[in-house]
């Protein structure tokens, strides 16, 4: 009788390991286009996970787009204010 190989239990972790990434890159897309529809959203990202904010504001400025970040300081300052 032949031992048995570790294939089918690497291809299994394999498949999980992919699946949990492409699971990533899904959730990642789906906050970036929550963050870029909605500045509400943006203002409770920025009180509570800043850091996921800045690298938003990041990618974007990267990207060429300007301005998102002086829109929101702006919007939010004159709410508080009010």
């Amino acid at each position: 009788m032949a031992p048995k190989t570790m294939e089918p239990f690497a291809r299994k972790i394999f498949k999980g390991v992919l699946l949990l990434e492409v699971a990533g890159v899904v959730g990642a897309y789906c906050l970036f286009q929550r963050m870029n529809t909605s500045q509400d959203f943006r203002n409770t990202m920025n009180r509570r996970f800043p850091s996921i904010l800045e690298v938003y504001y990041k990618s974007n400025e990267w990207a060429g787009i300007y301005g998102i970040r002086e829109k929101d300081h702006e919007a939010w300052s004159s709410k508080n204010e009010a």
